[in-house]
């Protein structure tokens, strides 16, 4: 364990990138920022409650995993990069106590993957320390990074999320208490952020004004009650709390010995979630607008057969995220639903490059066709997207090469044609595959017999919710929160996009 007062920022100067960040090795999905789970309970293991949080929220992030607990005044903190498995162990854990437990599980989108810019963040103030996890990206990092560099701020991290950590310290610092001070500091951030924030005297949950990463609040089955912050329900699930309620858009939830007070420190909340989570990024276990995601994402596929009918012997997804779309394209087709491909379930991240020969065999480390299953048939083969295509291009060949007669393969989301800018690693828009080639290119560089993909129109109304109360900009380039123009040219390329 680092004990807190022992973190320095020259801790690491020697940790090199994430090779599996190299263009070689990256899967061909976007990829989320991070989990964030927290926790309030006097009396409970928080640490290890925590644990099993950001077990849970694993899939969020596989870079780095941290959890900062508050024993009164007093600090514990534990970071470290891999697997949440790997950085904790039941003696690190007992060397965290306290009432209160802020976790983090991250994937790197600001900030190089380096221990140091493992989270919880912590920083000390006036009125003692605050930790802060962080699940989204801000969009106007350089003007808040000088702001808080012309003030002296000791910034020790590359991570936006730090910056954040440093206006609250700003601000109470000034004078403020924890949650003016907090509310300070969100009004100088722009973009997307879901926040815990633990404080000595209790947490904070936070979600930007238009909500775009998504947080949920849980209750334990206790006397007083005792509360618990999720990036998503299937984090309350594994510990045994009940879901409460989302944070909503542009508020702020207190929780304290006298229990959970609500503000909403932006006065025009606009709800613009992330329609990649429910497409891909969260578990489809999790519950949003009363469901499952599951059950969303059969919709997904029901709507795409409808789309996109094609007559084939048997469809079957890209294990996991394809397998619900493939499910409710099967129902509504009539078509067979079988498995095509078998996920190697007990591999874990690699760093270890493969050789020539394996790479150009395709991806059969982890995905393997199913031969007699495929052989001369005509096969419908439902992913969630395609980003840059290269995945989907070796998963067409091992399919052919396994006997399938005929190959069609079924998109449930639009073409991605934008970068993300508030929290999913995304290429820039010169390597997205949709923003420079039409459906039919595509096809035709995937080479399979026919390729449709989800209409926008059907991937909204398939939520049953109001449809501009998501954020779509990386279908459709229709930003919620204005990108400032030194960050636009980092990632948008191109002067308009095929769509």
């Amino acid at each position: 364990m680092i004990p807190i007062d022992s973190v320095t920022s020259d801790e690491y100067p020697n940790q090199t990138t994430n090779p599996s960040h190299s263009h070689e090795n990256r899967p061909d999905k976007p990829e989320e920022a991070c989990g964030v789970f927290g926790i309030y309970a006097p009396g409970e293991d928080v640490a290890k409650l925590t644990y099993f949080g950001l077990y849970a929220l694993q899939h969020r992030g596989q870079e780095s995993a941290g959890i900062a607990t508050f024993e009164g005044t007093t600090v514990h903190l534990h970071k470290d990069m891999g697997l949440v498995s790997q950085v904790f162990n039941e003696s690190v854990l007992q060397e965290l106590p306290g009432d209160i437990g802020v976790g983090h599980t991250r994937y790197s989108t600001t900030g190089s993957s380096r221990k140091v810019n493992a989270q919880p963040a912590v920083l000390d103030t006036r009125l003692g320390k605050v930790a802060l996890a962080h699940n989204g990206n801000l969009v106007n990092t350089v003007q808040l990074r000088e702001e808080l560099l012309q003030s002296n701020c000791n910034l020790v991290t590359t991570t936006d999320s730090e910056m954040i950590a440093f206006a609250i310290a700003e601000a109470v610092n000034a004078g403020a208490d924890w949650l003016d001070g907090a509310i300070q500091a969100f009004h100088r951030c722009q973009g997307a952020f879901s926040l815990v924030i633990g404080t000595p005297v209790g947490m904070m949950g936070v979600r930007d004004h238009n909500g775009i990463r998504p947080l949920v609040i849980g209750t334990l089955p206790s006397n007083p009650v005792r509360y618990v912050l999720s990036s998503e329900t299937c984090g309350l699930d594994i510990i045994g709390a009940e879901y409460l309620r989302d944070v909503e858009p542009g508020e702020v939830v207190w929780i304290t010995e006298e229990g959970l007070a609500s503000y909403h420190w932006s006065q025009q909340p606009q709800r613009k979630l992330c329609i990649f989570e429910m497409i891909y990024f969260a578990r489809p276990d999790s519950q949003m607008h009363n469901e499952s995601l599951y059950s969303y994402r059969m919709r997904l596929g029901r709507q795409l057969a409808a789309e996109s009918f094609v007559e084939a012997d048997i469809v079957f997804g890209v294990p996991d995220s394809g397998i619900p779309a493939a499910i409710g394209f099967s129902q509504a087709s009539g078509i067979a639903y079988g498995e095509g491909l078998i996920k190697n379930r007990y591999v874990g991240r690699t760093f270890i490059q493969p050789t020539q020969t394996m790479r150009e065999s395709g991806i059969k480390m982890k995905l393997n066709p199913l031969k007699d299953v495929l052989a001369g048939k005509r096969v419908i083969i439902v992913d969630d997207s395609i980003v840059r295509g290269t995945t989907s291009r070796k998963l067409v060949k091992a399919l052919r090469d396994a006997g399938a007669a005929e190959v069609h393969m079924r998109i449930s989301s639009p073409p991605v044609t934008h970068p993300c800018f508030y929290g999913i690693d995304t290429d820039s828009q010169d390597q997205l595959i949709a923003a420079t080639k039409s459906v039919e290119e595509i096809a035709k560089q995937l080479e399979v017999d026919t390729l449709a993909y989800l209409s926008w129109d059907g991937m909204l109304e398939a939520t049953g919710e109001d449809k501009n109360s998501f954020c779509s900009a990386c279908f459709t380039g229709n930003y919620p929160v204005t990108i400032p123009e030194q960050v636009k040219r980092s990632k948008l390329i191109l002067e308009k996009a095929r769509v």
